[in-house]
């Protein structure tokens, strides 16, 4: 059956609405599909803490009933007269250590590798990255042994430790940023007269800005959620969060406890997450 077309209405006028309606439907249905996978992975990532976040209130909870039989806040109390808020200053303070000499030392390693490369770039690169293939266990016992021997303070020890740890993500991260780096805005400063402060200030340090946000996250976390090496070379001086959840952990009748405890541990590392995420939005009318 022939179709007769309306007139002064074109042929490629219709295969250009034809086409435009296609990419509008094919649109619609990725944004459907990236909205569910997100609530799919958001529900992944709940469910777990629904548990969690019970027994924090369930002063009992006995097998089988589906829900606490008492609430209360028998269990909060339980976990600040163990050091809760002591463990969380401890972590607290050895994230944030650990994050500002982390961060700093991996901008400057990366920028090195991107930048001035050399014959000893890729020896450079493997030692940097040998923390992450070496067996922990076995690295940190001998560190402990020549740490004590040169007589450095167990905190200071730990923290130089992690920030070893911590050094291949931030170097990682920031070598990607770096990769993408054009040295023509910082050059385009100078030659209109900006001193180098200036230029890091104005120029470099907004380029490099979310790279640096993500670097110091990864090393917070090493810092925060670390436990061989605050136990093996903190010998008990440290208390943090991690250190605590163990303790708890490893006795019987503590599930409330444990429960107070991971909570305060998932705390900072998820504040952190999301307003990260909400900070790194684009604005409207921004220019990508």
């Amino acid at each position: 059956m022939a179709v007769t077309l309306p007139p002064g209405l074109p042929r490629e006028a219709l295969r250009k609405d034809a086409a435009r309606n296609g990419l509008t439907r094919s649109r619609a249905a990725g944004r459907i599909l990236r909205t569910a996978t997100a609530a799919a992975l958001a529900v992944w990532f709940v469910l777990p803490l629904v548990p969690l976040g019970l027994w924090v209130f369930a002063d009992r909870w006995s097998y089988p009933a589906p829900l606490p039989q008492h609430w209360g806040l028998e269990n909060v109390d339980s976990a600040l007269s163990r050091g809760a808020a002591t463990g969380f200053a401890g972590s607290l303070a050895l994230g944030l250590a650990v994050s500002a000499l982390a961060t700093p030392l991996g901008v400057l390693a990366a920028r090195s590798l991107a930048f001035h490369p050399s014959r000893w770039s890729a020896l450079f690169s493997a030692l940097l990255f040998a923390p992450l293939a070496l067996p922990a266990f076995v690295t940190v016992f001998g560190l402990n042994v020549l740490l004590v021997r040169l007589q450095v303070p167990s905190s200071a020890g730990v923290v130089l430790v992690l920030t070893a740890y911590a050094l291949p993500y931030t170097t990682y991260v920031m070598r990607l940023a770096f990769g993408a780096h054009d040295l023509g805005f910082e050059e385009e400063a100078c030659t209109l007269g900006a001193t180098r402060g200036q230029v890091f200030l104005r120029v470099q340090l907004p380029l490099i800005a979310p790279a640096l946000a993500r670097a110091a996250f990864l090393a917070f976390l090493v810092g925060w959620s670390d436990y061989l090496v605050t136990v093996l070379i903190g010998g008990g001086s440290l208390v943090t969060v991690p250190l605590l959840v163990a303790s708890a952990a490893a006795g019987t009748g503590n599930d409330g406890i444990v429960a107070v405890l991971s909570l305060i541990a998932l705390a900072p590392p998820l504040a952190l997450l999301l307003f990260a995420g909400m900070t790194g939005r684009r604005r409207p009318g921004a220019r990508p």
